[in-house]
């Protein structure tokens, strides 16, 4: 399933979880880039690492059924031996090249490491060494972060290779917490087209710039000062997956991830039965649970309710109002209407009968008047 949204609700909530996972990434960017030994494999691309990962160490996940493909904004270490002036970290930039001398600009987006590595050797045989060495390490997966909030084991920034599923991606992020909710959200940023950034900023001369959340966070984070700003407001739209589903075998709901993405798991929701019925309280809600199921686990309704009066107040995910919707509990219990689905939120109330509870008030007393004039031991 997958929703546009742009209501303000939507937008503070994507701006909080997106603000924490930026906060997080420029923690784990501003490390130093690692540099692995020649010949030795960077211990962080072990699947062994995915707990380390998960806490945020920037090490990285291996998918073993693919070579990386290198994409911009990675970091890539390269080793020339006995040529130190040619050896260095470089970042692909957006384009997708690296400036290295001698050689001038190379494309090496959509290559893998030991790829480029033979093009820069053949680059250099003959005319600069005669049997030049190369060695090509990944140094910063920056274009493979996903982000993991909510009720997960391990929440955080995950650098991984590869395109993990929904599954893959939960698993290495330690699994779920005991208490998680039945839907999981994953929030895409919509990349805005150059023409909507100039039309927002043609109230003047002044510079398309937004104070966001989202901005803030970067700023505070990398501490750049209050001079930085985020050009533009991102659009997101969000896809949800029904982890219940697909932990009982509905791989459908099983989506592939995008780098960037934000998987939100939220805590277990939760419906509330108020009223005239023997327990009410709050329940943990449970995918395809129906109001049957609801009234029962409250015990049932005494005497004294009118469950042909009942109501379900259900929230509005969009706006966060709340419809009322009549139902007649009474006849969905005894068999005699259609069962309704209960929806995580929903306030199932049953209300009291005036007349039922003058009629219970009198049956007691009448009652215990009874039982009042009957001598003990007849």
């Amino acid at each position: 399933m997958i929703v546009k949204f742009q209501t303000v609700q939507f937008r503070q909530f994507v701006s909080v979880c997106v603000s924490v996972c930026l906060l997080l990434s420029a923690t784990v960017f501003a490390q130093d880039p690692p540099r692995p030994r020649l010949g030795v494999p960077d211990s962080g691309s072990s699947d062994s690492s995915g707990g380390n990962a998960a806490r945020g160490t920037g090490k990285v996940v291996v998918s073993s059924d693919e070579d990386y493909l290198l994409a911009a904004s990675d970091v890539i270490e390269i080793v020339v031996q006995d040529a130190p002036e040619l050896s260095g970290n470089f970042r692909i930039s957006a384009a997708g090249t690296i400036p290295m001398h001698y050689l001038g600009t190379l494309t090496v987006v959509g290559k893998t490491p030991y790829d480029v590595s033979k093009t820069i050797a053949d680059g250099l045989r003959g005319r600069y060494l005669k049997d030049p060495k190369v060695f090509v390490n990944v140094a910063q997966y920056n274009s493979r972060t996903f982000f993991v909030q909510g009720a997960v084991r391990n929440p955080g920034v995950h650098v991984i290779e590869g395109k993990p599923s929904l599954f893959k991606l939960l698993t290495i992020a330690g699994g779920l917490q005991e208490k998680h909710g039945s839907t999981a959200y994953i929030i895409r940023e919509i990349k805005a087209k150059p023409e909507k950034l100039e039309n927002r900023g043609q109230a003047g001369n002044e510079s398309v710039t937004t104070r966001t959340p989202v901005g803030q966070a970067v700023t505070d984070a990398k501490g750049l000062g209050t001079k930085v700003s985020i050009e533009g407001e991102g659009e997101y739209e969000l896809r949800q997956a029904k982890i219940g589903g697909m932990l009982r075998g509905n791989f459908d709901q099983n989506m592939l991830i995008e780098p960037g993405d934000v998987v939100y798991i939220p805590p277990a929701e939760v419906f509330y039965v108020s009223g005239e019925v023997k327990s009410p309280g709050q329940y943990q809600y449970k995918e395809g649970i129906t109001l049957r199921q609801a009234i029962s686990l409250a015990q049932g309704m005494p005497f004294k309710a009118a469950g042909n009066r009942g109501v379900i107040y259900r929230e509005d995910p969009l706006t966060g109002k709340f419809s009322e919707m009549p139902v007649d509990i009474s006849a969905v219990y005894s068999g005699k209407k259609d069962d309704i689905q209960i929806l995580p939120n929903d306030i199932v109330v049953v209300p009291n009968s005036a007349v039922k509870s003058v009629s219970s008030a009198l049956l007691m007393a009448l009652g215990y008047g009874v039982a009042a004039r009957v001598p003990i031991g007849r």
